[in-house]
């Protein structure tokens, strides 16, 4: 069983960066793949990036790339992602998530944090 709470959301006007953290418990976060998704007002939950256990892989959508980055610290239990030159587009209910296999599905979430991006 694996909790995940997330943190660092808030409101910040476009080409701003911010750091959201994403905080597990128990003693085998390093066995997980983590990833993060975001849902936007009326739309589906879409993938943004993830993050193999060991960090040798990362993948991100295509609408974050260059942008975006996300980094995890294992003996923290911690995954990060960085947001830097924020748009609009990118405001959503960020969540993260853990899984078993890289490019499987996701077991556990967490309950999400809010970034709203103004123009």
């Amino acid at each position: 069983q694996v909790h995940l709470v997330e943190s660092g959301g808030g409101v910040v006007q476009s080409g701003d960066s911010l750091r959201l953290s994403c905080a597990a418990s128990g003693r085998t976060f390093g066995s997980y793949v983590m990833g993060w998704f975001r849902q936007a007002p009326g739309k589906e939950r879409d993938f943004v990036a993830s993050i193999s256990r060991s960090s040798l892989r990362k993948d991100y959508a295509d609408s974050v790339k260059g942008r975006f980055t996300i980094t995890r610290d294992n003996a923290k239990n911690t995954v990060f992602l960085q947001m830097n030159n924020l748009k609009p587009e990118d405001t959503a209910v960020y969540s993260c998530a853990a899984g078993q296999l890289y490019g499987g599905s996701w077991d556990y979430w967490g309950q999400g944090t809010q970034v709203t991006v103004s123009s």
